[in-house]
């Protein structure tokens, strides 16, 4: 007789002593298999590039020794630089919240034995009393995920795709086949730079070999068809890619994530677009780190733990007018505890004169819901 034993995360059936896992897993293995579908593509569309260009374009077609040698030390730049940060894309494990944002077991217990919201809410309201949240669902509640069963930092978000919450989650790629988050949002960023700098650099250097091939000008070779199909490949991705490029640099100005901007952050004080705004400068490093020279290596300088953001309730946006923050007329200072600003909140604000809007608005912030 088949007994079934069933946990969160998958279904399994024991037959005479062997564990035989339900088809739900099965399909969930199918699924991530498919999911490299687009990154086998990718690397495929790269690796013929790289034969095309070496082989085909520099050592069989252009003549001058010279140019050779030039264009072989820039496409080799561009070349490693691309797969670099594309690899660092996909293979950087999304971050988690950590187990300061679980419920601990009793709680965990209570929540899971409550049938009514409200009271679900109680208990959240009690555990997060000493967690620095700003950011709350779009009726003002606890944002928690039964699926991780974590309560959600603030920028915190469930990815379907990965089946996890992600810290600071942006959008999840399939192209990367990874979630972008906290984690390598800045070596997708350099991802798209370099892959768009390779595209342009191939587009530019073949152009003129690609219209003495279309005009006949140069006798027809096996090269042929890959010169023409390399300009039309390069100059198609080229488009794509800097839109997509252009959109997230301007995201990165504003500090906001890919859900962020069409899905404004719920804080107290209500919903907000440029809420983790600190301005231009500072919105760029965050993400790329406070020392230039390691701006454009795909190596980790992103600032701050991805679990806590600077906000208008710590910091005033210098791009927004100045937020007057009024308690609501039935809570005191005692429903609702202060949340602690943690160290990479403190780091990001910067100098002193942040550090006293910190304490004012920590003052005022201990009075909302």
């Amino acid at each position: 007789m088949g007994v079934w034993y069933v946990t969160s995360r998958k279904h399994s059936l024991r037959f005479g002593g062997r564990v035989k896992m339900a088809p739900t897993h099965v399909l969930r293995c199918c699924q991530r298999g498919l999911a490299w579908i687009p990154v086998i593509f990718i690397a495929l569309v790269v690796c013929w590039s790289y034969y095309a260009y070496v082989v085909e374009l520099c050592i069989f077609t252009i003549p001058s020794i010279a140019e050779k040698i030039i264009y072989m030390v820039f496409f080799h730049l561009s070349f490693v630089m691309f797969v670099w940060s594309y690899w660092k894309t996909i293979f950087t494990r999304p971050a988690n919240p950590s187990k300061e944002f679980c419920l601990p077991k009793a709680e965990k217990e209570q929540y899971v034995k409550e049938e009514r919201p409200e009271s679900q809410q109680e208990i959240l309201w009690r555990a997060t009393a000493n967690l620095p949240l700003y950011t709350r669902t779009g009726a003002g509640a606890i944002r928690y995920c039964d699926r991780c069963q974590v309560i959600k930092p603030d920028r915190c978000h469930h990815c379907s795709a990965c089946d996890m919450c992600v810290l600071k989650m942006d959008h999840h790629c399939p192209w990367v086949n990874n979630c972008v988050g906290f984690s390598n949002y800045k070596f997708f960023i350099l991802f798209l730079c370099y892959s768009l700098v390779y595209c342009l650099f191939i587009a530019a250097t073949v152009l003129q070999y690609f219209i003495k091939f279309w005009t006949n000008e140069l006798p027809d070779t096996h090269a042929k068809f890959h010169v023409l199909f390399l300009f039309f490949v390069a100059a198609m991705f080229c488009i794509s890619i800097l839109s997509l490029f252009s959109y997230h640099l301007w995201l990165v100005g504003k500090n906001r994530s890919t859900i962020e901007a069409f899905r404004a952050p719920v804080f107290r004080t209500g919903s907000d677009k440029n809420g983790f705004s600190l301005g231009f400068g500072k919105n760029i490093a965050q993400v790329f780190g406070d020392e230039r020279k390691f701006w454009l290596l795909p190596i980790f300088t992103s600032q701050g733990d991805g679990l806590t953001f600077p906000s208008r309730l710590v910091n005033i946006d210098p791009e927004q007018p100045t937020v007057s923050l009024q308690p609501e007329a039935n809570k005191s200072i005692e429903d609702v505890p202060a949340s602690p600003l943690s160290e990479s909140q403190n780091h990001l604000l910067g100098n002193e004169q942040h550090a006293n809007n910190v304490t004012e608005h920590l003052e005022n912030d201990s009075s909302w819901e």
